[in-house]
Formats: structure tokens, C-alpha cells, sequence
């Protein structure tokens, strides 16, 4: 077994800046978070699907984008408006598999995510736990970023 490269582990702190939950992607959501969001919005699970999700290519269920390519709960003034319970790719961030894959990709992506290489150091085997099961492909290897710009 080959050490990572973050074997001194990697430091993040959420700033809440919404970064990666704006631009291009998608945020992959499982049956059990749409329940659990669907509760929160006080929705039964078929009316949050239709008003909030969209199905991707290869059948995954992704959360919805806004016009300006937003997540549809992004709201600019007060941020993410199901935080405490957003999607596991959302609470992953960023350790995921494509992000943490090398120093150079955590690096470029570092330069969107003020938070990134700040805060507390996570230690290799949370972040190697983390990236196996980041949300960002519902079980399939995660090839490059995924992340909203």
C-alpha cells in the first residue's frame, strides 16, 4: 500500500462563500437525502424530486441549478438554505477522490476555495475515508472536478 500524498494530512475551513456551490456541475443526491430534504421542506419525496432535482446521463438524481447555474438552494444572501442537512458531496468538500487524487489538483482547486490550505489539519485516514465516499458519483470513481465554479 503506497503512502498518499497528503500523508501530513491537509487543512480546511469552511468560510461559507458559496463558491462551490455556484457554475457548471451537478450535486448528486441519494434517495435518503431527498427523503430527508423533502421532510424539511415539509415536501412528500415525489413533489421535492419534481421541484428540485433533475436525472443525469447514467441514471444518478442531481439537485437542480437556477439560471444564473446556482444550486437551487444557494441563496447569495444567507448562503447554503439546507446547510445542516446538504447532500453528503457538499459536507465532503473538499476531499473528494478527484480532488484529493494529487497535489496538483488540490492546488488548482485551492484557488477557488479560500478555505482550503486554512484552518484545521485533517489527518490522511479522514480524508482517504472521505474521498471513498465523497457523494460525487453514487458509487462510481469520480473523474475530474465535479465542483460548481
Amino acid at each position: 500500500m503506497s503512502v498518499p500524498w497528503f500523508a501530513d494530512g491537509l487543512r480546511f475551513a469552511c468560510t461559507r462563500c458559496g463558491n462551490c456551490c455556484r457554475g457548471a456541475g451537478s450535486v448528486r443526491v441519494s434517495d435518503a437525502e431527498i427523503v430527508r430534504l423533502s421532510r424539511r421542506l415539509a415536501l412528500d419525496d415525489l413533489e421535492f424530486r419534481a421541484m428540485y432535482t433533475r436525472r443525469l446521463r447514467g441514471g444518478d438524481v442531481s439537485l437542480r441549478e437556477t439560471r444564473e447555474k446556482a444550486c437551487v438552494f444557494y441563496d447569495p444572501a444567507v448562503g447554503c438554505r439546507v446547510h445542516s442537512d446538504r447532500p453528503l458531496q457538499c459536507r465532503s468538500w473538499p476531499f473528494w477522490s478527484a480532488v484529493v487524487h494529487s497535489p496538483e489538483r488540490w492546488a488548482e482547486e485551492a484557488q477557488n476555495c479560500p478555505g482550503m490550505n486554512r484552518g484545521p489539519r485533517r489527518d490522511a485516514g479522514h480524508i482517504a475515508r472521505t474521498a471513498e465516499r465523497d457523494g460525487t458519483s453514487m458509487g462510481r470513481t469520480a473523474q475530474g472536478s465535479l465542483r460548481r465554479r
